[in-house]
């Protein structure tokens, strides 16, 4: 019996995958012009789709080198694949496999950190994208600005040779890119963070401003005209890729792929058209360009994203493993569309935006059981998470005098779980001692801790959260 092991998908394969699972564009006659910082699965699942649909649209040769910050699993899937991988969108009459083709070059930030700044100085590339989570900006939770005393942080600012914080890689490239005469750039995060084109200039600027280089100055100065900061809005549910989902890849591609992404039918961009040098077309690939992306933004951060994290803490709770199997129990969807009724109160009327229309169709994703998204993936780095998602909104719900129920059982439910459960948080110990002093006080503790001062200084609140965790934070029954 053979031993052989299966052929891989790569350029040298592709000939063989069924022609309606081959991707509507040559990968050969693209070149890197867009550089991505964290090619996870997400970005793979949505923005190289994107890319890609443009690409055969229009054409332009937009290609993408991806880049890894810490992991080399991606490098190791994609790099003897020549960057091929396939996305399966999991709808519910049955899987559609595709192979993407837009990636040419995948890159690990700190092995491959000489090739990566020379691209983010190249003015071939002129648009950059991130999606390197929440936690990968390394913001100061109390001021929202860059966490200078973080290790990674520092450890660029001293000088390491291959910068391994986003804003220390951006930063070099920046000032490498200024050395090589100043080509325009746009840089696009793509995560979910209120006012994402924002917060990304400001950490960039506060990195450069922080270092002990002579042009400093000067390239700030620089950045101002000649760097642009798109606003944008992402959306798409993408589980993490299972076994099982690499064999039905295998099975409709006929050739292994150890890069597969799944994810649900809907998909959705919103981009605030400014930026500052040649992008692709993906106008034409579905993408709505907006002069102001924050209705948007403030809608998906606290109706979708808040609403996801309370169920995952409330499911785990209730022994579910999906968010389908919320949905499913008695509690499921009531407990979503409350949720969303109270947190849509801090929402500004939005022209073409219909809340009631958006909450349906939450409700119509989160029960769509091809997905098979786990809730465990969802409450991971909830400290980074919940002051978008919950705390923002709080506090406007709280200034406006509004009653705040289901914000008081969220927060309850993430708490207990703080308290009784090995959390996958960068602050999993900072949150474990929070429940080291008397019990009555871990609410206000646990806020101060998300740079809550006022949140843990609201009585009333932190009433609310103490009763709901004294009955147990449990679902509704």
């Amino acid at each position: 019996m053979s031993t052989n092991p299966p052929r891989r998908l790569s350029l040298a394969t592709l000939p063989g995958v069924p022609a309606q699972s081959r991707p509507p564009i040559d990968p050969r006659a693209l070149r890197p012009r867009i550089v991505h910082l964290g090619i996870g699965a997400f970005h793979r699942a949505h923005q190289a789709l994107y890319t890609q649909a443009a690409e055969a649209a229009h054409g332009g040769g937009w290609g993408i080198a991806g880049v890894t910050q810490r992991s080399r699993s991606v490098v190791e899937a994609l790099r003897p694949q020549d960057g091929l991988y396939s996305f399966t969108e999991r709808r519910p009459d049955g899987p559609a496999t595709r192979v993407v083709g837009t990636v040419t070059e995948v890159l690990h930030a700190a092995d491959d950190g000489a090739r990566l700044g020379a691209l983010l100085a190249s003015p071939e590339v002129t648009v950059v994208t991130l999606t390197v989570t929440e936690k990968g900006y390394r913001r100061d939770a109390a001021t929202g600005g860059l966490a200078l005393e973080d290790p990674l942080v520092r450890g660029d600012l001293e000088g390491r040779p291959a910068p391994a914080s986003v804003a220390g890689q951006l930063a070099a490239g920046l000032r490498a890119r200024l050395r090589a005469g100043g080509a325009p750039v746009s840089l696009v995060s793509c995560d979910n963070m209120a006012d994402n084109g924002a917060v990304l200039r400001r950490l960039v600027r506060e990195f450069i401003a922080a270092t002990a280089w002579e042009d400093r100055d000067r390239l700030l100065d620089w950045i101002t005209g000649s760097v642009a900061f798109p606003a944008t809005v992402v959306d798409r549910i993408v589980p993490a890729t299972t076994d099982a989902d690499r064999r039905a890849a295998a099975r409709a591609l006929t050739v292994a792929d150890e890069g597969a992404v799944t994810g649900e039918p809907f998909t959705q961009w919103v981009l605030q058209d400014a930026f500052a040098a040649d992008r692709p077309h993906w106008e034409e690939a579905g993408v709505r360009f907006v002069a102001d992306v924050a209705p948007y933004q403030l809608a998906k951060l606290r109706l979708l994203n808040g609403s996801h994290s309370l169920i995952a803490y409330l499911g785990l709770a209730a022994g579910c493993e999906t968010v389908a199997d919320v949905l499913a129990t008695t509690w499921g969807e009531e407990t979503v569309r409350a949720y969303c009724a109270e947190a849509a109160q801090s929402l500004p009327p939005t022209e073409g935006l219909d809340l009631p229309a958006y909450i349906d169709s939450l409700v119509d994703r989160f029960a769509n059981l091809a997905m098979e998204h786990r809730i465990q993936q969802i409450a991971m780095d909830g400290s980074q998470k919940i002051p978008e998602r919950w705390l923002a909104p709080l506090r406007e719900l709280r200034a406006a005098g509004r009653d705040t129920p289901l914000m008081a059982t969220a927060l309850a439910a993430w708490a207990r779980r703080t308290r009784d459960h090995p959390l996958d948080d960068p602050r999993a110990e900072e949150l474990r001692r929070a429940w080291d002093g008397p019990h009555p006080e871990a609410p206000r503790r646990l806020l101060r801790l998300l740079g809550a001062e006022d949140l843990a200084d609201d009585t009333a609140l932190v009433a609310s959260v103490r009763a709901e965790l004294d009955s147990g934070a449990r679902p509704p029954r």
